[in-house]
C-alpha cells in the first residue's frame, strides 16, 4: 500500500492512517518477541531509562564480570576507562639576550634573570618552558642558578622554539635516574647522589651544558651541565656549585650517597644519555 504523507511547516509527517498502521506493526512485532521468549523460557529485559542508565553501569562496574550462563546482558555504549592523553613534548626556547624573570605574566617585580649563557662554560643557553600564558607570548621558567625552585615568566618574542620527547626524572630516596619519551619510561639506571653533608638538591632543572672530559676523570667521559647550584658544599670544595649528570673514575659508590651533590653514572649510562639528553631538556630531581 502507498504512503500516505501530510506536509506541516516545511516538513514530512506521518499522516494519521500511515501512523495507525505503525502502531499495528509494533504491536505484531512485540506479540512475535513476546512467542519466541516463552518458548525459550526468558524473561523479557525491562528497557532502561536514560536518567537510570548511569546508576545500572555503575552497579555493573562493582558486580565485575558477568557469567555466561546468566542471561543476555545489555551493555552500555560506554567506555569503561579513562584514556590519558600523551604527554607533549617539552618547549624549548634559545636564549638569545637576558631576560628578567618576571613573578607574573607581562608585569610584576623581577625574581631573577635568564642569562644568555651557562654557569661556566658560557654555552649559549637553552631553556625549558615549562607552560605558555593564554596569548602565547609568555613562558613560565625555572630561575637558573638560584638555589632556589622558584618559577617566573619571562617574554617568549623572537625566541627561536624547539621541542624534545625527552625528560630526566632523578628519584634521590632509590638513586635512580630515569628516561622517558613522551611520557613513557625508555630506560633508568642507578646512580651516585650527594652525600649526608651535601645532600643533592631537588627541583626543576635543564641541560645547560654537554662538556666532554677525559676518559678516567673524576667526571668520567662526559657530563651534562644543569640549571641548579649546589648550597650546601662539602667543606674544603674547590671544583664550583653547578650541578650535573657525570660519570665518575669510582664506579663502585654509584648507587649510594657519595658526592658533592651531582648525579654520577656510569659509562654505560653516559653512552645512553647522549643521544638523547639535548641543550634545554628537563630534570627534575626528587627526594
Amino acid at each position: 500500500m502507498a504512503r500516505e504523507w501530510s506536509a506541516r511547516r516545511g516538513s514530512t509527517v506521518p499522516s494519521p492512517r500511515f501512523r495507525a498502521l505503525g502502531y499495528l506493526r509494533g504491536a505484531a512485532a512485540s506479540f512475535v518477541v513476546a512467542v519466541i521468549v516463552a518458548q525459550q523460557g526468558v524473561a523479557p529485559a525491562s528497557p532502561i531509562s536514560s536518567s537510570a542508565a548511569p546508576a545500572a553501569f555503575a552497579a555493573a562496574l562493582q558486580a565485575g564480570p558477568v557469567a555466561q550462563d546468566r542471561g543476555p546482558v545489555i551493555r552500555p555504549l560506554v567506555a569503561t576507562h579513562t584514556e590519558h592523553a600523551t604527554p607533549k613534548p617539552a618547549l624549548l626556547v634559545d636564549v638569545t639576550q637576558a631576560l628578567p624573570v618576571r613573578l607574573r605574566a607581562g608585569s610584576g617585580p623581577t625574581i631573577g634573570w635568564m642569562p644568555t649563557g651557562s654557569k661556566y662554560y658560557g654555552i649559549p643557553l637553552t631553556a625549558w618552558v615549562m607552560s605558555v600564558s593564554a596569548n602565547g607570548r609568555y613562558g613560565r621558567v625555572t630561575v637558573p642558578y638560584s638555589g632556589t625552585d622558584r618559577t617566573g615568566w619571562i617574554s617568549l618574542r623572537g625566541l627561536e622554539r624547539h621541542r624534545t620527547p625527552y625528560a630526566v626524572r632523578v628519584d634521590l630516596s632509590k638513586h635512580l635516574l630515569t628516561v622517558t619519551r613522551l611520557g613513557k619510561v625508555v630506560y633508568r639506571t642507578s646512580g651516585a647522589t650527594g652525600a649526608p653533608s651535601s645532600r643533592t638538591p631537588t627541583g626543576r632543572f635543564f641541560v645547560t651544558d654537554r662538556i666532554p672530559f677525559s676518559r678516567g676523570s673524576m667526571f668520567g667521559s662526559f657530563a651534562f651541565g644543569i640549571s641548579g647550584i649546589q648550597t650546601h658544599l662539602p667543606a674544603g670544595w674547590h671544583g664550583g656549585n653547578q650541578l650535573a649528570i657525570h660519570g665518575t673514575n669510582a664506579p663502585w659508590t654509584i648507587g649510594t650517597n657519595a658526592s658533592a651533590g651531582c648525579v654520577r653514572v656510569s659509562e654505560t649510562a653516559l653512552a645512553k644519555l647522549k643521544p638523547w639528553l639535548r641543550l634545554g631538556t628537563p630534570v627534575v630531581i626528587q627526594a
